[in-house]
């Protein structure tokens, strides 16, 4: 078989393995009417859909909580090499946190951590 017969005869094979994934999903797929609202967790009626749009004021917070989140992630190695790296280590964690604190002062100014 030449390697153009043999690529051809791959790319249907592979043709068909796409084919048949899609059409067992058409076939095994859950109807895409919409759901009841049914009582969830606590047994009360749910007020709002449950894949609403949340307040802007959450992905701000999210955002605060990543940044303090990646600065535990590099202070502890920091904190392991800091000895052998010198003051310029040192440094370099205090612009850091200034960058970061930075961040939470321009949050707060801008009322992102009132929930009023």
């Amino acid at each position: 078989m030449s390697g153009f017969t043999a690529a051809l005869s791959l790319l249907g094979v592979a043709l068909l393995g796409v084919a048949g994934v899609y059409g067992a999903a058409r076939a095994l797929r859950v109807s895409s009417g919409p759901l009841p609202a049914q009582p969830f967790g606590s047994g009360l009626e749910p007020t709002e859909h449950a894949v609403s749009r949340f307040h802007l004021r959450w992905y701000t917070v999210t955002m605060l909580f990543l940044a303090f989140d990646m600065e535990m992630v590099f202070m502890y190695p920091w904190t392991l090499v800091v000895s052998a790296m010198g003051p310029g280590a040192v440094i370099e964690m205090f612009v850091f946190l200034a960058v970061l604190l930075t961040g939470v002062v321009y949050a707060w100014r801008e009322g992102a951590l009132r929930w009023v």
